[in-house]
C-alpha cells in the first residue's frame, strides 16, 4: 500500500493535470467565462466549500448526521439550514450514504494536503427544500408549483438535486471518485427519464432540461449543462438525443470556472450577490478576491 506522502504527492498532481487539461480543451470567449488567477492552495481552498455542501446535504438526506457525526472535528462552521432525512428508497438511500461518506475522505485528504491542525472553515449552508424549489419554479417560470417541488419528497426528485451537486464537486477537480459518482446518478436519473416525477404531469426528461437551461443562464457562459434528452446538434457526434454522459461537441467534460460556480449556485447570476444553496457566500481568499475586484 502507498504511504501517505505518495497519495499525497498523487492528490496534488491530479489536481494539476485535471487543471492544465481543462485549460487545453476549453475554448474561453470572453472575460466572464474565464478563471480567476489564483495559487493552487487557494482554488484548493474554493473547492472546500463545494464538498462541504456536497457531504453535508448527501449525509444529512441519507443517514441524518452531518459531517462531524462522521469524522468529528473535521470540518468548523454554522450549522447548515434545512437539512433532512429524504423519503427515498432504500437501494438509493444506500448509493447517497456512500457517497457522501466518500466525500467525507476527500475532505481528510484536502486537509492533509493543507498540513492544516485546524478543522476545514464551512460556509453557511442552505440544504432547505425551498432553496431547491427556487431553481425549478424558474425553469418552469412560475412564481412557485403547486404543489410546491420538494426535493426530499421522493426519488426522483432527490437524485435530481444531487446529480446537481455532484457535478459541481465534479469540477472542483477532485478526479475519478467524483466523476463515477456523477455517472452513478446520472445513470439513475435516465432510467427513469421517460417517467413522471411525482406529483406532477412532468416527466425527468423534461424536467433535466428545464433546470439546465436555468444553469446555463445563470453561468452565463453557453450551453455546459444538458439534460438526459438533447436535439441531434448536442448529442455525440450530433447522432444521438440520449445525453446520459454530457459533453462538449466532441464529448469531452465540460469546464466551468470559480465565477460561473458562483453565479450558479448563488442563484443570482452574479458571482459577487450571495444567496441560494450559499446565502453568506463562500469562505477563502479566491472568493474575497472576487468580491473585492467585483468580478462578478
Amino acid at each position: 500500500m502507498a504511504n501517505r506522502s505518495c497519495l499525497l504527492y498523487a492528490f496534488v498532481l491530479l489536481v494539476a493535470f485535471q487543471s492544465s487539461m481543462i485549460m487545453s480543451n476549453t475554448v474561453i470567449h470572453t472575460p466572464q467565462c474565464r478563471p480567476v488567477a489564483a495559487s493552487s492552495r487557494d482554488k484548493i481552498l474554493f473547492s472546500i466549500n463545494l464538498l462541504i455542501y456536497k457531504a453535508e446535504f448527501f449525509l444529512r438526506a441519507s443517514v441524518g448526521v452531518g459531517i462531524n457525526g462522521i469524522s468529528p472535528g473535521l470540518v468548523q462552521g454554522p450549522v447548515p439550514i434545512g437539512g433532512t432525512l429524504a423519503n427515498i428508497t432504500n437501494s438509493a438511500r444506500r448509493i447517497i450514504e456512500e457517497l457522501g461518506l466518500a466525500t467525507v475522505g476527500h475532505l481528510r485528504v484536502i486537509k492533509q494536503v493543507l498540513r492544516s491542525n485546524l478543522p476545514l472553515p464551512g460556509p453557511q449552508l442552505d440544504l432547505s427544500a425551498q432553496v431547491f424549489a427556487g431553481f425549478v419554479n424558474l425553469g418552469f417560470n412560475v412564481s412557485t408549483l403547486s404543489p410546491p417541488f420538494n426535493i426530499y419528497a421522493n426519488t426522483p426528485s432527490f437524485v435530481l438535486a444531487a446529480e446537481a451537486i455532484s457535478a459541481f464537486t465534479l469540477v472542483a477537480g477532485i478526479g475519478l471518485n467524483e466523476a463515477a459518482a456523477f455517472g452513478v446518478l446520472r445513470t439513475i436519473l435516465n432510467n427513469g427519464v421517460n417517467s413522471t416525477v411525482p406529483p406532477y404531469t412532468f416527466t425527468m426528461a423534461e424536467l433535466t432540461n428545464r433546470t439546465s437551461e436555468v444553469v446555463n443562464r445563470l453561468g452565463g457562459c453557453g450551453v455546459k449543462d444538458e439534460g438526459l434528452i438533447v436535439p441531434f446538434q448536442l448529442g455525440a457526434e450530433n447522432r444521438t438525443t440520449s445525453n446520459v454522459v454530457p459533453g462538449d461537441v466532441n464529448s469531452l467534460a465540460h469546464a466551468r470556472f470559480e465565477r460561473e460556480i458562483l453565479r450558479i449556485v448563488f442563484g443570482t447570476g452574479n458571482a459577487t450577490m450571495p444567496g441560494g444553496l450559499y446565502p453568506d457566500g463562500f469562505i477563502g481568499a479566491l472568493y474575497q478576491l472576487i468580491l473585492n475586484l467585483n468580478l462578478s
